[in-house]
């Protein structure tokens, strides 16, 4: 993407869609700062908040080597890529290698996972790669909700795994990737969120961050507005959030939230009249699957029903630059900025937070 200027900032690349220096305008200035690529859709739990255990999104497909070359070539300089999307990263052959393809050229490097396929020599084959951090999706501290969750009674698997690879790391003195633990947030299992971080101590790891449900009206399983907590703390889940947080301090443990924020404040925004309006995302990021779709941003196939609607290129067909100002790219852009936002976005900060 030779010819989009690139604005002389250093960004950080946890903290890439906040940055207050992204102008939004219809014609992007500057190009994306983070990749969100899909390196595959495929995935061996069912979990009942992803929207890919319901419904059919894209054929099953791992993105291929040529198609993944393709896109990042185009950003030499890259500050952020993030390897997964509606999948599980661990399934694909080629990720060690497509990590340190990025890392070779300084990217920053992270992925999702849900931990099951951790084996020792995957995990010194991430630890060889240079992958920065590795973040275990566990949603659960005890089996019987892991399984209510997630669909597959693999709990204690997952710790055992986890548990070896934070081990391997002391062993090999490397401290690298960055281990977190994730749970999405919801009612049915926030007040194990203390024994979770107290879980979190015992398998090695330093951070616990809670994420937040991204929920339909219509959803099934448990993606839906009963099992949410943004905006809907009640005076008992206020304290689970506090006797967690006590819990992390006494143990040495960082506890936040996504979005670089922490807990409470994640769940507890003030939401103003257009919400939406705050996003940087279709100005900082891409986000392409693994057949090569352009989508605005790493929430939006949790956001509504199919990819049409908010589909804004083909990666396997055109540059990123004919896509990142190309005429759907605007037209997002456009109404992002507007009091008729894209379908996709006109719940963000009402159903989830940005």
């Amino acid at each position: 993407m030779p010819s989009v200027a690139r604005a002389d900032r250093k960004v950080d690349p946890r903290r890439y869609f906040e940055a207050a220096d992204v102008e939004r305008k219809l014609v992007a200035e500057s190009e994306p700062v983070c990749l969100y690529l899909e390196v595959t859709n495929r995935c061996n739990l069912l979990c009942t908040t992803c929207p890919r255990t319901f419904e059919d999104l894209e054929p099953p497909a791992d993105m291929g080597w040529a198609l993944f070359t393709r896109i990042v070539d185009q950003i030499p300089k890259i500050a952020r890529v993030v390897l997964h999307g509606v999948g599980e990263p661990m399934m694909v052959r080629d990720l060690p290698r497509m990590i340190a393809h990025l890392k070779a050229r300084g990217t920053y490097v992270l992925f999702n996972t849900n931990g099951t396929l951790l084996s020792e020599r995957k995990g010194r084959e991430l630890i060889d790669a240079g992958l920065d951090e590795l973040r275990v999706s566990l949603d659960a501290a005890e089996p019987e909700a892991f399984k209510l969750v997630r669909g597959r009674d693999m709990f204690d698997r997952i710790v055992k795994k986890v548990r070896a690879f934070t081990t391997l790391q002391a062993k090999l003195g490397a401290d690298k990737p960055r281990v977190s633990l994730w749970l999405t947030g919801l009612k049915e299992t926030l007040d194990q969120l203390p024994d979770f971080v107290s879980l979190a101590h015992t398998m090695g790891v330093t951070e616990v961050y809670l994420q937040r449900l991204v929920y339909l009206p219509d959803a099934q399983g448990l993606a839906r507005p009963e099992s949410a907590l943004f905006e809907k703390l009640d005076r008992d889940e206020s304290a689970i959030l506090a006797a967690a947080q006590a819990r992390a301090d006494q143990l040495g443990i960082k506890f936040n939230a996504s979005g670089a924020t922490e807990p409470g404040t994640s769940l507890k925004r003030e939401v103003d009249d257009q919400p939406w309006s705050l996003c940087r995302r279709p100005w900082s990021l891409m986000y392409i699957t693994a057949h090569g779709r352009a989508l605005p941003c790493c929430i939006a196939p949790f956001s509504m029903r199919g990819y049409d609607s908010f589909t804004l290129g083909d990666a396997s067909q055109a540059t990123l630059r004919e896509i990142w100002n190309g005429p759907a790219y605007r037209d997002f852009r456009r109404g992002l900025l507007s009091d008729q936002p894209p379908p996709s976005c006109a719940n963000c900060g009402l159903r989830w937070s940005l």
